[in-house]
């Protein structure tokens, strides 16, 4: 749980620190800038923006029930990012596996990708596609039942 969260605490903190130095330096305009551009990193790379992941297993076994995709991601992944903010609301229809937190997970994902964890890894039908066009996701999700 630590180690998801430590990449956004930084950025926060830091950009907090930085902040701080320019407000003190006589530059509130430039500090309060920054420090959104911290906060913006920071919460970019926490697990806030994805919705509640399962584990590979439950996963697999919803996507069977409902014909909707399964996503394997981890934190801090800026192509995993992209295609979570492009996919908008329907990000939330499908099944999302954090490979940190799920070993089962991130076995899927080396099977599917020569030993490496490459992720956005999407299942669909039980075959993986590595890092898809949110385009065809969005496509796939609305094929599905």
């Amino acid at each position: 749980m630590t180690r998801v969260w430590l990449p956004p605490l930084l950025f926060a903190l830091c950009g907090s620190a930085l902040a701080t130095e320019l407000a003190l330096d006589g530059s509130p305009a430039e500090a309060t800038a920054l420090l959104l551009v911290f906060l913006v990193l920071a919460a970019v790379n926490s697990p806030l923006i994805f919705p509640r992941s399962v584990d590979a297993r439950e996963a697999q076994r919803r996507s069977a029930a409902d014909g909707r995709p399964v996503v394997y991601w981890r934190p801090g992944c800026t192509y995993c990012v992209r295609l979570r903010l492009r996919l908008g609301r329907r990000a939330r229809r499908l099944h999302w596996v954090n490979i940190r937190r799920d070993p089962a997970g991130a076995a899927v994902v080396r099977a599917a990708n020569d030993g490496n964890e490459t992720v956005p890894t999407v299942v669909v039908a039980g075959r993986p596609h590595t890092n898809p066009d949110p385009e065809w996701v969005r496509r796939q999700l609305s094929s599905a039942t």
